[in-house]
C-alpha cells in the first residue's frame, strides 16, 4: 500500500549538525514534516549565553513547530507528541527513547546510524571506526526496538574510509550520504516496499565491535603503543574530543597538549629512547618515541592556546629534548 508524500505525517528528532542534511533531504523531497523534537537550549561560551540546537535553528527557519522536552516521559510532552498524530517518527543523532516514544506512531520509529550494524553499537561510532583502523564502515537505517540500535535493519550503505581521514571529515562526508539513506528509506516505508531484515540474519564479521560514548579520560593517550595504533587514536578523536598528553619540562611543570594530526616515522628507529620522550630542532620537527618508533607531530594545541601547526607552535613556545611527555 503506498501513501501520497503529503499524507505521510512524519516527526523529526535530531539535534546536532550531523542530522541537518537529514531533516532538510526529507522537506525537499517534498514529505511533511509535522513536527521536530530536539533537546533544549543550553547556555554556551564564556557569556553562557542560550544557544539553540542546530537542529532548532532549521527548524524554526522553515517554520516548522518544534518540542524540546526535558523529560521525554513527561506526560504533558507525550500528549503534545501524540497530538502531531506522526505516521512515522525519525531519528537521527538524538537520545535514547522510551518505548512509549518510539512506539506511538503506527509505522514505527526509524534510526539513523554511522555504522553497517550489528558492527559499532553505541554512541560514538564513527570514532571507535577509524580508532580501530577501519577501512570501511558505513550507514544504517533501522526500525528502532527496545535494546539500542538492535532493531530490523532497513538499509545499508559502505563507505571507505582514507587511511589518514579523522573523524571530523568521515562524520562530514557521512551526514551527507546518510540524508540520501534516510530519504530513499522513507520512499521505501511510503511505497510500502520496506522489507526489514533482523540483525541476527545478517552475515558479519564477529566479534562485534561496540562504540560507547568517549568520555576525557579515554581521550588521554598511552606512548608505549605502536606508532600506526595512536596513529589511528589520535585521528579518530579529532578535532573532537581531542586526544591529549601532558608534556613535561626539565624543571617540572605540566601543560596538557591535545594533538590533531600525526604521522608514523618509520624511518626513524630510536631504540634507545623510551615512549613518550620527544625529539625536535625546536623549529620544525616534533617526534614522539613510541613502542615501536617515532610518531611526527603535525597539528597541535597547548592549553590555553589556539591549535597550531607544529613549525608556528616551536616559533612561539620554547620545546627541546629534554622535555617529555607524561
Amino acid at each position: 500500500m503506498s501513501i501520497k508524500k503529503e499524507d505521510l505525517r512524519i516527526v523529526f528528532m535530531g539535534t546536532p549538525d550531523f542530522a541537518v542534511p537529514s531533516l532538510k533531504a526529507i522537506i525537499e523531497a517534498g514529505y511533511n514534516v509535522v513536527g521536530v523534537i530536539t533537546s533544549p537550549d543550553k547556555p554556551a561560551g564564556r557569556g553562557k549565553k542560550i544557544k539553540f540546537s542546530a537542529i532548532k535553528t532549521f527548524a524554526l527557519q522553515h517554520q516548522l513547530p518544534v518540542l524540546q522536552p526535558d523529560r521525554l516521559k513527561n506526560p504533558g510532552f507525550l500528549s503534545q507528541l501524540q497530538n502531531l498524530s506522526a505516521d512515522l517518527q525519525v531519528v537521527v543523532a538524538f537520545r535514547m527513547l522510551p518505548e512509549q516514544v518510539w512506539n506511538m506512531p503506527p509505522l514505527g520509529t526509524i534510526n539513523l546510524h554511522a555504522s553497517l550494524l550489528p558492527q559499532y553499537r553505541g554512541a560514538a561510532p564513527i570514532n571507535h571506526a577509524i580508532i580501530n583502523g577501519e577501512k570501511e564502515t558505513g550507514l544504517t537505517t533501522f526500525i528502532l526496538d527496545k535494546e539500542i540500535d538492535t532493531g530490523k535493519i532497513l538499509l545499508q550503505t559502505k563507505i571507505k574510509i582514507g587511511d589518514n581521514e579523522n573523524a571530523g571529515s568521515l562524520h562530514d562526508r557521512m551526514m551527507l550520504v546518510g540524508a540520501e539513506l534516510l530519504t530513499e528509506t522513507i520512499e521505501k516505508i511510503r511505497t510500502g516496499k520496506a522489507k526489514p531484515i533482523e540483525q541476527d540474519k545478517l552475515q558479519v564479521k564477529l566479534p562485534l565491535k561496540k562504540a560507547p560514548k568517549i568520555f576525557k579520560e579515554d581521550c588521554k593517550i598511552n606512548w608505549n603503543q605502536e606508532s600506526e595504533t595512536l596513529h589511528n587514536f589520535i585521528r579518530g578523536l579529532s578535532p573532537f574530543p581531542g586526544a591529549y598528553s601532558y608534556l613535561i619540562s626539565p624543571e617540572g611543570d605540566k601543560l596538557m597538549m591535545k594533538i590533531y594530526q600525526a604521522k608514523p616515522e618509520n624511518n626513524k628507529n630510536m631504540d634507545n629512547l623510551t615512549p613518550g620522550s620527544i625529539q625536535t630542532d625546536g623549529k620544525n620537527y616534533f617526534f614522539v618515541k613510541t613502542k615501536t618508533n617515532l610518531l611526527e607531530l603535525n597539528s597541535i594545541q597547548i592549553a590555553g592556546r589556539k591549535r597550531m601547526n607544529t613549525p608556528d607552535l616551536l616559533r612561539g613556545f620554547t620545546i627541546n629534548n629534554n622535555w617529555k611527555f607524561a
